[in-house]
């Protein structure tokens, strides 16, 4: 093992899209002198955004590893995508890490994606700080951003330090613990003494501070209570327990691009951040045993048996499939055989890497605590626990949340199926936020994913990646028929030209059942009109009939019908005959049972902006939305409930987007059948006809 536990600092890098991510991560490399030189997102030259698409694009699309060494202490890095399509890889690599710096921009505060990611935090219990940056640009305010952070979530946002100047004077930062202040030419920073102009805003931050951290422990609380003064060390070790404890946000500032407070701010991570081991005593590593069923414990000692789980996987055409792990107790070795709990397979290590981008460094082994890659690992997915083979424990799996938008996609070039199936598959291994699957009802292959971005991005990766050029279309929308009316009809089928003929009479009664209900077939022939033996037939022509619709070619749902009479010929009836007939019965019926067309409504919940409520609400209304309520949410925020048409939701993550400057989050998932409006009907059915025309 390469690291004392006490010494790791796995630290995820969470914000909205925009926020700076990308650009503090790559301070952080280039001030812990682990790269030499400090790249941009403008000119795409950072470590961590090195995707084409993210380069192009000029945003994170996927989260990427890092790793760095400050003051003896070793720093695992994981910059995380903050846009809304992408932000389910977060929440993975969440999973994986023990602390987190959340970045909030002096400018623009706390946005809906930012409180997002900040629940999922809270799911895995990670502890946080905060790091306001973009103090350097106009219109920034330091109060501003740090009174939306108490108002968004509730807990005490404490600063450990504040900033020197504004705007285009911001030039460096004050440690309030300390009690020094830093400024900053190029990057490089110059201790001296607090300026008489900060002078009282350091008091007035500082008693805040004290107080918080004694409030924190006891013992401080009484000696603070008392009057007396609590010494530095005392204050470091309240703001360690305090932060490792979530009783309150640490807070630090400065600016990522012009990289002022960024050494501050990683002497604040080792102070703020737990390790392993001081993570795995708050929250304890847990998992079941896959034969008991019991909960088992382990402990982040590189003398426990080795557990680690997936927590991302990287489809690379050249290296093959990237599996990144976290250890959590024992020591990974390359070339060591694993047992994966979760599809209960063995493999073999190959090689194993630290990642620093894209950059492989290889090494030996990785103990708990550590963040190491494999390569060429055949059966492992994102969120498999593997462990040793005789010492299994199963972790809970990563959840992921459900696709929100659907595209039908097919080749470019026909006979290309084969290389577009082979390539979504190493996809859909990369990201397990795509769903891919044919349609049974409209024949289309499907693919689903967290919004229209999303889906282009795969695409453009499966073109640059994999060579699969594939056409992307807005799919059919599963529609269905029904009937509002009770009707009977005869159903003769006679043929009688030479040889053997075919017949098979029956009456069948269509009605029909409440929303939901499916196909009912009653069997009400006495007498014996019509053999037994042909009853069945007639039930599956009906069947087979209403998969292929009464009058647009949609599946009818939601009616009964009865057989209830008939007739036979003792030679010429057979199974085809009757099954023929029950068809043209349900046809025959149907031209008076009233046929209707129902469309899927969605249930759909929309987080947005104070500001935006008017015109989302009046939007949602536009597509025959029914808003059903309005709750207010942390950070200035409202929460729609509606129920809209799905083929008005087709497009909506593009058009929330406009409505609301990007700062819009909405989830979506099936709700029911309703009945579309006569003149959409109209529209539906002439449609069909056109398109069965084109065929």
């Amino acid at each position: 093992m390469n690291f004392d536990v006490a010494k790791i600092r796995n630290v995820a890098v969470i914000a909205h899209g925009g926020a700076g991510k990308t650009s503090l991560v790559e301070a952080v490399l280039f001030d812990s002198k682990t790269t030499d030189r400090l790249g941009t997102v403008q000119d795409g030259t950072t470590v961590t955004d090195y995707e084409p698409e993210e380069i192009n694009r000029k945003i994170t699309l996927s989260s990427a590893t890092a790793f760095c060494e400050w003051n003896g202490y070793r720093f695992n890095l994981v910059d995380t995508p903050g846009y809304i399509n992408f932000i389910e890889d977060t929440r993975a690599c969440l999973s994986a890490v023990d602390g987190a710096v959340v970045i909030v921009s002096a400018l623009s505060g706390v946005k809906a994606e930012t409180e997002k990611i900040w629940s999922f935090a809270c799911k895995y219990e990670i502890p946080r700080i905060v790091f306001i940056n973009k103090l350097d640009r106009e219109n920034a305010d330091f109060r501003m951003a740090l009174s939306d952070l108490e108002k968004s979530y509730g807990s005490s946002a404490i600063p450990l330090n504040i900033p020197i100047g504004t705007e285009a004077n911001f030039e460096g930062v004050i440690d309030i613990v300390n009690l020094k202040a830093y400024t900053y030419t190029n990057g490089n920073a110059v201790e001296g003494a607090i300026p008489d102009a900060y002078k009282s805003d350091v008091e007035e931050f500082r008693k805040q501070l004290i107080e918080k951290v004694a409030e924190a422990d006891d013992a401080l609380l009484e000696r603070y209570l008392e009057g007396a003064e609590l010494t530095t060390e005392e204050i470091k070790k309240g703001i360690r327990w305090g932060s490792i404890t979530r009783r309150f946000i640490p807070v630090v500032c400065g600016s990522a691009t012009r990289n002022i407070g960024i050494q501050q701010m990683l002497d604040n991570l080792i102070l703020c951040l737990p390790s392993p081991g001081d993570k795995a005593n708050i929250t304890p590593i847990t998992g079941t045993d896959p034969k008991t069923g019991n909960e088992i414990r382990r402990n982040p000692e590189p003398t426990d048996p080795l557990s680690a789980r997936v927590f991302k996987t990287i489809a690379d055409p050249f290296a093959g499939k990237l599996t990144l792990f976290r250890v959590y107790s024992g020591v990974l070795k390359a070339d060591a055989h694993i047992y994966n709990v979760t599809r209960d397979s063995k493999e073999k290590i190959g090689t194993l890497f630290y990642l620093l981008g894209k950059k492989q460094v290889p090494v030996k082994e990785a103990g708990p605590g550590e963040i190491v890659a494999a390569a060429k690992l055949k059966d492992i997915q994102t969120g498999d626990t593997i462990t040793d083979n005789g010492h299994p424990i199963v972790f809970e799996p990563i959840k992921f949340s459900d696709p929100m938008i659907s595209y039908a996609i097919e080749p470019k070039t026909r006979g290309d199926e084969e290389k577009v199936s082979t390539a979504l598959h190493r996809m859909l291994e990369e990201d397990p936020t795509l769903k891919f699957h044919r349609d049974a009802d409209t024949k289309e292959m499907i693919l689903a994913g967290m919004g229209q971005v999303h889906l282009e991005v795969t695409l453009e990766k499966l073109r640059r990646k994999f060579g699969a050029e594939i056409i992307m279309k807005t799919p059919k929308i599963p529609y269905r028929e029904t009937i509002k009316a009770a009707s009977s009809a005869q159903g003769r089928y006679k043929k009688q030209s030479g040889g053997r003929g075919q017949y098979g009479d029956c009456w069948v009664k269509i009605e029909p059942l409440p929303r939901g209900s499916g196909f009912e077939f009653v069997d009400n022939i006495v007498g014996g009109v019509i053999p037994r033996q042909y009853i069945p037939a007639v039930e599956k022509g009906i069947f087979d009939a209403m998969k292929d619709g009464l009058i647009a070619g949609y599946p009818v749902v939601d009616m009964r019908a009865t057989l209830y009479d008939g007739s036979y010929h003792t030679v010429d009836s057979s199974e085809m005959a009757f099954k023929i007939a029950g068809s043209m019965a349900l046809k025959n019926a149907a031209q008076n049972a009233r046929v209707i067309i129902l469309e899927p409504i969605v249930k759909v919940e929309v987080i947005i902006p104070d500001e935006s409520l008017g015109a989302v609400i009046g939007d949602l209304n536009s597509k025959r939305g029914k808003v059903s309520g309005v709750e207010p949410q942390a950070g200035g925020n409202q929460k729609i409930n509606a129920q809209v048409p799905m083929s008005e939701m087709l497009t909506y993550a593009n058009q929330l987007n406009a409505l609301t400057s990007g700062r819009g989050i909405y989830t979506m998932e099936a709700s029911h059948y309703e009945e579309v409006p006569s003149h959409l009907m109209q529209k539906i059915v002439a449609a069909k006809a056109e398109a069965k025309k084109e065929e």
